[in-house]
């Protein structure tokens, strides 16, 4: 009995040349894959394939295979029997426009790892679904070579809700851009502070006191925003910034006068730098552009009378480092 179970398992799938199988891509492959749409369909995920013609127009172009789903959608199929390359690539693209396709799927014995990054960063979209399988053939010992389809990328929403996110994040910049464009225009008009300084796209803009690791930021969130001075001079010098702070807190009751108003003191306990703000309740990038001046104006006032408020004790310790 242990003898014949030892030569049940004797077998190993071996793999074929797939030029031995299908010689020529449209010849053979495709003529193939057209009638037997039903091995394609049995490796998908997510949908199920019911038909499949050959050749199908779109425009100018030939698609090499136009299937459809269970709801009647077409399914653009586009086949290589090479190493996966840009112009198949942007055949599939091209197709799937053209006929106004939901679903496109590329099949190629050997699918670049950079077609495989383009093919996951489209399903990011939810235009369409994009598939990418590789084609082998096998067989067991002596017999007739089998197909073997494994689908390398697909559709999920995992997919989604990451490019979902990528496109959020995207616009967050963008509309950043655009706050800290008009904030410095106008700030401009009211003290050089940071007239120097260009828009980005990060939720902080700021410009150095003169000190090596003190600046005056400006920083915005979605609602509200803060003017702030930020007390890090880098990596190895969290006694320097936390020294710095202590000594600044110590004059605390007359920085607070000057400016005319309660500052927030943040030691930011576990992290090297310090910083002490003031908060701008009136808004944020994410609110109505037809604020945005009300906002700046706060900002930039605030900014203003920080710097006066901060003056003479930034003044004491530039004396102190040129020393």
């Amino acid at each position: 009995m242990a003898e014949k179970r030892k030569a049940e398992v004797a077998s190993k799938i071996q793999r074929v040349d797939i030029r031995k199988v299908w010689e020529n891509e449209a010849k053979d492959f495709t003529p193939w894959l057209e009638n037997n749409i039903d091995v394609l369909s049995d490796a998908l995920d997510t949908i199920s394939l019911v038909s499949a013609e050959s050749e199908g127009a779109a425009g100018s172009f030939s698609v090499d295979l136009i299937a459809e789903d269970d709801d009647g959608n077409a399914v653009i199929i586009e086949n290589q029997l090479e190493k996966s390359n840009h112009e198949h690539l942007g055949k599939l693209i091209t197709y799937l426009t053209s006929v106004e396709a939901k679903t496109a799927i590329w099949i190629t014995p050997d699918p670049r790892p950079e077609h495989i990054k383009a093919v996951s960063w489209l399903n990011e979209s939810y235009a369409a679904s994009f598939y990418l399988f590789k084609v082998e053939a096998i067989r067991i010992d002596d017999s007739q070579p089998a197909p073997l389809l494994t689908q390398i990328v697909g559709p999920s929403e995992e997919s989604r809700q990451a490019g979902k996110t990528k496109k959020e994040l995207g616009e967050r910049h963008t509309l950043r851009e655009k706050f800290w464009t008009g904030l410095l225009e106008a700030a401009k008009k009211e003290t050089k502070l940071h007239a120097k300084i260009s828009p980005t796209a990060y939720n902080w803009v700021g410009t150095s006191v003169g000190v090596k690791g003190l600046a005056y930021n400006y920083t915005v969130r979605k609602h509200d925003a803060r003017v702030e001075l930020y007390i890090d001079r880098g990596k190895g010098f969290t006694d320097w910034n936390r020294g710095t702070f202590e000594r600044l807190q110590k004059s605390r009751q007359s920085i607070e006068k000057a400016f005319g108003g309660t500052l927030d003191w943040q030691e930011l306990e576990g992290k090297q730098a310090c910083r002490i703000t003031k908060e701008i309740a009136t808004g944020g990038y994410r609110d109505d552009e037809s604020e945005w001046p009300d906002i700046y104006r706060d900002m930039i006032g605030n900014m203003i009378n920080f710097e006066k408020a901060f003056r003479p004790h930034i003044k004491k310790l530039k004396s102190e480092s040129s020393k």
